[in-house]
């Protein structure tokens, strides 16, 4: 198995142009934790890097026969975002238990959007892949999508060199398996620690026997980060061994107050998983130094926000 390298992550980050924000550090309000807003991003999520990057390398008379993905909500919109930059036709499957304002954004770019139950969403893009002969941009298990999101490292480590510290969000594990790798290729000694919901745990325990754990759907889909029950593949687990120093877990109540505190106190609209990163640092007692969390999505469902803000 080859893992993704320092150089597929600077290729990545040569075919954005003007598509993906290079988003700020923003200081937090202890002077020591500065925060990565991917919520930014054009879709409101990291996933843009990897779609974009994925998308960028298919070959054009290929890419034209249009292409399905399938998600819980960010690479979903990604996808849909980056076939309409590309002129392409796009099929997103989703899991029916995916948030309204997610699916909305999806087919307002102008992708074609299939509900299935949770389990069923990888079988049916497989199945409309192939029946349709389109190209399949899988959400992690894809070194190019790994790459793409790699990009963030890349500016972390350019905006803040002495970075000690470097916090990310697990769910299938593409986000950290990038970032990582990006981050211990330009600065071995910097720290990077994974987060992921207690509810969706099975990286933090595999991570401490080495062993890939796979939970199921159902019991996945009980954390209210919906961006976060994914579970990661083989290629993403063997990066996280890789370059991960520690993978530690939050509570749903620390991923909603955080949600709460970012929006009150940095004006930064974070949805639960987009918040993790975040809520460790607050809750976890992580390594000290000069950290960055980043802060993976922002596309929450409205009413959550507004119950999260009344408290």
């Amino acid at each position: 198995m080859r893992l993704v390298t320092i150089s597929d992550i600077e290729a990545a980050a040569a075919t954005f142009g003007d598509a993906v924000l290079h988003t700020p550090l923003l200081p937090w309000r202890d002077g020591r934790l500065w925060l990565k807003p991917e919520c930014l991003q054009p879709i409101g999520a990291f996933k843009i890097r990897g779609a974009y990057n994925a998308l960028s390398l298919v070959p054009a008379d290929v890419r034209a026969r249009g292409v399905v993905a399938y998600s819980s909500g960010n690479h979903a919109q990604a996808v849909a975002y980056v076939a309409k930059l590309f002129g392409v036709p796009a099929t997103i499957v989703v899991p029916d238990n995916t948030p309204q304002v997610k699916i909305d954004a999806t087919r307002s770019h102008g992708a074609v959007v299939k509900l299935v139950p949770m389990a069923q969403r990888e079988s049916a893009a497989e199945a409309i892949a192939a029946a349709e002969g389109l190209t399949l941009i899988p959400p992690f298990d894809h070194r190019d999508v790994i790459a793409g999101q790699g990009t963030i490292g890349l500016e972390i480590v350019a905006d803040m060199p002495d970075v000690e510290v470097v916090v990310v969000p697990i769910s299938g594990g593409g986000l950290i398996s990038g970032i990582g790798t990006a981050v211990k290729a330009l600065r071995p000694s910097v720290r990077v620690i994974g987060v992921e919901p207690e509810l969706a745990s099975e990286t933090s325990i595999g991570f401490r026997s080495k062993t890939l754990v796979h939970w199921s759907a159902d019991d996945r889909a009980r954390t209210v980060a919906d961006a976060l029950r994914g579970q990661p593949s083989e290629l993403t687990f063997a990066h996280i061994l890789s370059v991960v120093d520690d993978v530690v877990t939050v509570s749903e109540e620390e991923m909603l107050d955080t949600v709460g505190l970012l929006a009150r106190r940095s004006r930064l609209v974070a949805e639960p998983g987009g918040a993790a990163a975040v809520a460790a640092y607050l809750n976890r007692g992580l390594p000290e130094g000069k950290t960055v969390a980043v802060v993976s999505g922002g596309n929450i469902d409205p009413a959550l926000l507004a119950r999260v803000l009344a408290g």
